[in-house]
């Protein structure tokens, strides 16, 4: 590991990327006390373990670890602290409460647990405050995987998720013809989050002027066999389907099982997110038509990675755009696969 600086003067803190368009938080500075005014003032305490040399801690706060997508998160938090010698770890509510998750922030701040904060909000409004207090705590706080532009927070490491949204529904309108007529079923596995809001708004954007009528999104849940079974009976109900979508891995899969169980991969276009072992199966069978990886283990590595270096060699903090990389079945053997 690097012999640490202490942060000194001022040091600049914009997420001026233009791909995700964030404005700055202001100046930082070194001080005793926690925030101000004028802008960041380290906390006296992550101040301290700096001059002492002692490990950062760095806390990637998820909306809920139990989803399969949090692994390769994990994945990337674990060799960046690897790396860059911090200790850095996964923690969030299972089930994506946000009361829950608010709550475990807020004590490890008042328990100064915490060098270095990233959180992806289980529900941006829920989460705003908690970033704010951190951010006058005086502990560095940037969003990854989902963004909260309107917060305090000092970065945004992940996908442009409206953006995201909007080149699938493109996607999906190129696979069905320019004059297709029909029903596009959307579905989620967490509609009330503000990633999922994000996410949809631009596939509606996509989708406007369109002759298809867009059913949903309809909410299935994070556990597997119940998430079927909320497709099962949606897709039930409607007639005149000719493409579903899922706005994440777990909605994404669960659609393909219900589209490969009905023998319909040839009369229904399909189109997720996210790049699981069983979505690499679906592709390779036809099953699934498209889906876009956002790289997760990157996710996971440069939000550790941006606070390492804020911290510990005074590098200002900028938002970190992973992509949105479209896998077909012609590209799969070079893709990823998200384990």
């Amino acid at each position: 590991m690097s012999s640490r600086l202490p942060l000194r003067s001022l040091i600049a803190v914009a997420t001026a990327t233009t791909v995700l368009g964030l404005t700055a938080c202001g100046a930082v500075t070194s001080a005793d006390s926690a925030g101000s005014d004028d802008g960041f003032k380290l906390a006296a305490h992550v101040q301290q373990r700096i001059d002492d040399g002692k490990p950062l801690r760095i806390k990637l706060s998820y909306h809920d670890p139990s989803l399969a997508f949090a692994t390769p998160i994990g994945a990337g938090m674990k060799k960046a602290g690897k790396e860059l010698g911090v200790e850095a770890s996964l923690i969030g509510p299972t089930g994506g409460d946000a009361a829950k998750q608010v709550s475990e922030i807020q004590t490890l701040l008042q328990q100064k647990a915490v060098d270095g904060l990233a959180v992806s909000s289980a529900s941006s409004d829920a989460l705003k405050p908690v970033i704010a207090q951190a951010y006058k705590a005086g502990v560095p706080v940037v969003s990854f995987n989902t963004d909260n532009p309107d917060s305090e927070q000092m970065g945004f490491v992940g996908q442009d998720l409206k953006a995201s949204g909007k080149a699938q529904a493109e996607r999906l309108r190129e696979e069905l013809g320019a004059d297709a007529k029909g029903k596009v079923v959307v579905f989620s596995v967490d509609t009330g989050a503000g990633w999922s809001h994000d996410r949809f708004s631009g596939f509606e954007q996509g989708m406007s002027g369109s002759g298809l009528e867009i059913v949903g999104p309809v909410n299935v849940g994070n556990e597997p066999s119940a998430a079927y079974n909320t497709v099962e009976s949606t897709m039930s109900g409607q007639s005149g389907v000719v493409a579903v979508a899922g706005l994440d891995c777990c909605s994404t899969t669960a659609a393909a099982k219900w589209v490969a169980g009905a023998k319909k991969k040839d009369a229904v276009t399909v189109g997720g997110f996210d790049l699981l072992p069983q979505t690499a199966e679906y592709l390779e069978s036809g099953v699934v038509d498209f889906t876009i990886s956002q790289n997760p283990t990157e996710q996971g590595y440069q939000a550790v990675k941006v606070l390492h270096d804020f911290l510990d060699e005074g590098t200002e903090i900028s938002g970190v755009n992973t992509g949105a990389q479209f896998v077909t079945r012609d590209n799969l053997g070079e893709a990823t696969v998200e384990k």
